[in-house]
């Protein structure tokens, strides 16, 4: 959820996806949810929930979901002078929706970055975290489809990225519900990123 999209939402349309993470907790999938601190202000009482569960970890996705970069599917930018304090921010609104603990990892909206946008945030303690899987749930209609391309690309230590945002990925729920059993079949097994980052540096 971007910082300017607040009548939309007002208007009706959800931005978040309670069913998803229902399934993840039915399913007993641990995650890292990547949040940006505009949705926690819209959705507090589900903020606080997931941040409060011990399933889920909550990090980073920036206050506004404003582009760290220019040109990044055609998202507003964040001033290079202003992009620590819209990590910050975030942080901010997580604490005032009941967060405790929010994690110390940062995803960039859109996944757009240089090297401008690191030393930016580096002053905020801040861990960039990227993925190697792109679920391509954005906006998708086809859930099987969404699932395929999960399963062809997963590899042990894959970060998959998916969204929860009901209006722009609504199938995501559905292809969890294949996704899952069939890589649990495969011998995968799911966790948050703070134990994927926790085993590779332990293999140090």
């Amino acid at each position: 959820m971007t910082a300017d999209q607040g009548a939309r939402a007002a208007a009706g349309e959800r931005f978040d996806n309670p069913e998803l993470i229902a399934s993840l907790r039915a399913s007993k999938v641990p995650a890292t949810v990547f949040m940006t601190g505009r949705w926690a202000e819209e959705y507090p009482v589900q903020a606080r929930a997931i941040g409060r569960d011990p399933l889920f970890e909550v990090a980073n996705h920036s206050y506004s979901h404003y582009a760290f970069t220019d040109d990044c599917y055609g998202l507003p930018t964040v001033e290079p002078e202003s992009m620590r304090a819209d990590v910050e921010r975030a942080y901010a609104a997580f604490r005032r929706a009941g967060v405790p603990d929010a994690m110390p990892y940062f995803r960039f909206p859109g996944g757009c970055y240089d090297g401008q946008a690191l030393r930016a945030v580096r002053g905020s303690g801040v861990t960039a975290v990227q993925w190697d899987v792109v679920s391509g749930d954005a906006f998708a209609t086809d859930a099987d489809a969404v699932a395929r391309q999960v399963l062809e690309g997963v590899r042990p230590g894959s970060v998959v990225v998916m969204h929860c945002t009901l209006s722009a990925a609504p199938v995501t729920e559905r292809a969890v519900r294949v996704i899952v059993p069939e890589l649990r079949r495969r011998g995968y097994r799911f966790v948050k990123v703070s134990e994927l980052i926790g085993a590779v540096e332990g293999r140090r």
